[in-house]
């Protein structure tokens, strides 16, 4: 797969700062710009990344910031994909600037979440798996982590101080990062000592929601060359599949697997999918990442994508958190940023905001987040209802 180049980066902090999510996308997309040195005149593509509430007109995420900006005559996209929607929207400006259609795309996703946490629209809506599964069974998200943190525990004998120890080292790395809402180190203890919230799950180690938001200004190859740009940090590949017949891992919404007493079960499951996807399009393997940023809505479900990643064995997470390998100056350093967990979800911007991070990483623009010699990073960021999302960056 062709490359493209990023240019440009921004962000607006994440928060509770109660304004409209649009003011957060704009200042992002702004900063992006101007980490380019483009002119927002100049942009000739605005991919959009979307969620289903908080006033978008009509969900045009695409048209809404492009008006916020000033109408330039770009072409406009929206794309929605839960919290995988800032990598489709990414996938979607790869494809118009490989397929010649654009120069200069900038990518924008924003979200202002309300108090509490996610819940599905109102109404009542008996097709929809996400409106039954807090309905019939009172599945919140924090239920759905706590269940893939009791799967965790029954097949590979995950502990507590292990989920602990995850969100610790997420607090290290976060303190040093300006843009996250959590910026504070807590220790193991202070997670035991936190409320439980769905056992085995405490307080400080499932994410919050936010407000928030992140841009990325891309564009082809030759565009950055004629900017003097010869050797920008480049997207190698992304990944947005979805399950192979027969997904036999439960995965809220759903409420079922498919089985595999007819169908034998294929040999990689969905999330170990991504990953392959991912690699297969940069032309690298797991081995030849630096660094990587994934999903942490809870501390378990970290130790999930080491081993989906391909970063360890099946069953060898927490021995590689406890190796330290997993902490910045480690081998191979997970959630820099200091992850989701001091971030909270701004559903549309995280998968943008991840590739940020890799972004500064590679760069060397960290600070005291800095993984030194980082010069290949990957993202995780799996959607509900069967959106994966990875991004492969390089320098």
């Amino acid at each position: 797969m062709d490359e493209i180049a990023i240019l440009g980066v921004g962000m607006h902090p994440w928060g509770k700062w109660g304004r409209n999510f649009v003011d957060y996308g704009v200042q992002a997309a702004r900063g992006a710009l101007a980490d380019a040195g483009v002119d927002w005149g100049d942009v000739d593509f605005v991919s959009g990344a979307i969620t289903v509430r908080c006033g978008y007109p009509g969900y045009v995420a695409g048209a809404t910031f492009a008006r916020a900006l000033g109408f330039n005559g770009a072409q406009v996209s929206s794309s929605y994909g839960a919290c995988a929607a800032g990598a489709a929207a990414l996938s979607v400006a790869r494809g118009q600037i490989l397929s010649g259609a654009s120069e200069v795309a900038l990518v924008v996703g924003a979200d202002t979440t309300p108090k509490g946490f996610l819940a599905p629209n109102e109404g009542r809506r008996t097709d929809d798996t996400d409106w039954l599964r807090f309905h019939l069974v009172g599945a919140t998200n924090p239920v759905y982590f706590a269940m893939h943190a009791r799967r965790r525990m029954a097949l590979h004998g995950a502990t507590s101080e292990d989920f602990a120890l995850v969100k610790a080292k997420n607090s290290r790395h976060g303190v040093h990062n300006p843009n996250a809402r959590f910026a504070k180190e807590y220790s193991v203890g202070d997670v035991a000592d936190s409320p439980v919230v769905s056992d085995p799950l405490r307080l400080l180690e499932i994410c919050a929601t936010s407000d928030g938001g992140a841009a990325l200004l891309v564009t082809s190859m030759d565009y950055a060359r004629s900017l003097g740009v010869s050797d920008p940090v480049r997207v190698a590949g992304i990944s947005v599949v979805t399950p192979t017949y027969p997904d036999t891992v439960l995965d809220l919404p759903y409420l079922a697997t498919d089985s595999a007493a007819a169908v034998d079960a294929p040999d990689r499951g969905f999330k170990e999918s991504i990953a392959d996807r991912v690699y297969e399009e940069a032309g690298v393997g797991p081995e030849d990442v630096d660094l990587a940023e994934v999903y942490d809505l809870s501390s378990a479900l970290e130790l999930d994508w080491y081993e989906q990643m391909g970063f360890c064995e099946v069953g060898e997470a927490e021995s590689f958190l406890r190796s330290g390998a997993t902490s910045i100056g480690g081998s191979l350093p997970v959630n820099a940023s200091g992850g989701l967990g001091a971030f909270g979800e701004a559903v549309p911007a995280q998968a943008i905001a991840q590739v940020c991070e890799l972004v500064w990483q590679i760069r060397g623009q960290a600070g005291r987040r800095q993984v030194e010699g980082a010069r290949v990073g990957v993202t995780a960021n799996q959607g509900l209802f069967g959106h994966g999302s990875s991004v492969l960056v390089r320098m």
